[in-house]
Formats: C-alpha cells, sequence, structure tokens
C-alpha cells in the first residue's frame, strides 16, 4: 500500500510539473505584445523593457500573483469584456486581431515576466 501511495505520489507531482516553454516562444510573445499592429499591448500598459508605454491598464508584471492560472490569464486576452463589459482592453481573440496561437504566445511571454 505505501509503495502504491509513493507512486501515486510521484506521477502526481510529474503532472502537476509545468512544462518549460521555449525561449524562442517567449521571444515570439514579446514580439507580438510589442508590435504596435498586434498585440500593441504598450499602448495601455507598461512592461519591463518597453519604450513609451500607456498608463490605461496596470503594469504587465507579476501576473501570477494576480491571476490563478495562465488559462485564466488567456481568457482576459481573448476577450475582457466578459469579465468587465466597461474595459478598453480589445478583446483580441473575439475580434480576430490575433490568432488563438498568438494569444498563446502573449500569455507565455508575460507568464514568464516576473
Amino acid at each position: 500500500m505505501k509503495l502504491f501511495l509513493l507512486v501515486l505520489l510521484g506521477l502526481l507531482a510529474a503532472c502537476a510539473a509545468a512544462p518549460e516553454i521555449s525561449e524562442e516562444r517567449i521571444s515570439a510573445g514579446k514580439k507580438l505584445a510589442f508590435d504596435r499592429n498586434k498585440g500593441n499591448c504598450l499602448a495601455c500598459h507598461a512592461i519591463d523593457d518597453g519604450e513609451s508605454p500607456g498608463n490605461i491598464g496596470p503594469p504587465l508584471a507579476a501576473l501570477k500573483t494576480r491571476f490563478k492560472d495562465k488559462p485564466q490569464l488567456r481568457e482576459q486576452i481573448f476577450d475582457a469584456t466578459r469579465f468587465n463589459p466597461e474595459t478598453s482592453m480589445p478583446p483580441f481573440g473575439k475580434n480576430n486581431i490575433l490568432s488563438p496561437d498568438e494569444i498563446d504566445q502573449v500569455v507565455d511571454y508575460l507568464w514568464s515576466l516576473p
């Protein structure tokens, strides 16, 4: 029984470990977030090492303390109007501003920020 529990705990720990996101994917997400014609996050948010940020939205740092997980952050980016109908944040997914993969890349980048 003890062996079974140890194996089960080991399997659960392995499943809970977050997969590593490649530097290339994080870099692609950063490029989209900083691109004035795509993500354009800097128009409203301060991001570490971003030039000429806006101040309409909160700084994009410590997102792991503001969102419980990456899917919640993704939903915010996909369609922030679901959570706040009066938001000035564009619904990037709902309005096809970013593709689903582009949203995932931006989420990976933002989630990697300290």
